[in-house]
């Protein structure tokens, strides 16, 4: 499995291009693309969720020779997954995802786009792993702000059909 540059005092391979740092939860790691990102998707893949802890994770692509880390790279730890034939690189102080490498694609390196506070050049149109789409995910629901919570909204109830309970409803009888 490629290993991610680990050479922070690279600089990056084109230097009048323009670039997007990223970083990790705590700060102990940056990393830097050149943009445009080649491309960004949602992964729904059950590894993706289970190694983010959320309903599906959203990355971007980068070439590797446009990617180099510039801070914190003794910080990284790394989970080389030999089934899936992939590496998964974290911050080894805060546990943020940092990198997602496939063995398939040796050239690329993939990032999770929270990573990024600016624009990476890329809208992530594509979805990866759909047919994992879990029931719990939002999808656009209408909302109503939640009162005396600010910033907090909820779904609204969904209309119930006549004479068919709700998920959420008990059973008129019970019969143990």
């Amino acid at each position: 499995m490629p290993r991610a540059s680990r050479k922070s005092s690279t600089p990056p391979a084109e230097p009048d291009r323009p670039t997007a740092t990223g970083r990790c939860l705590c700060g102990a790691v940056e990393l830097q693309i050149v943009i445009p990102a080649v491309w960004a998707w949602h992964d729904h893949t059950k590894p993706s969720r289970r190694a983010h802890g959320a309903v599906y994770a959203t990355y971007v692509g980068s070439w590797r020779s446009k990617f180099r880390i510039t801070k914190g790279e003794a910080s990284i730890t790394r989970f080389e997954d030999k089934t899936a034939g992939g590496a998964r690189s974290f911050c080894s102080r805060c546990g943020t995802p940092l990198i997602y490498e496939r063995a398939r694609s040796p050239k690329m390196v993939n990032l999770p786009r929270a990573l990024f506070a600016d624009r990476v050049g890329r809208e992530p149109r594509y979805h990866i792993g759909i047919e994992d789409l879990q029931d719990w995910v939002y999808t656009g629901e209408a909302v109503s702000p939640l009162k005396g919570y600010p910033g907090v909204v909820r779904e609204r109830p969904r209309r119930k059909r006549p004479g068919k309970p709700s998920l959420f409803e008990a059973p008129e009888t019970f019969s143990p």
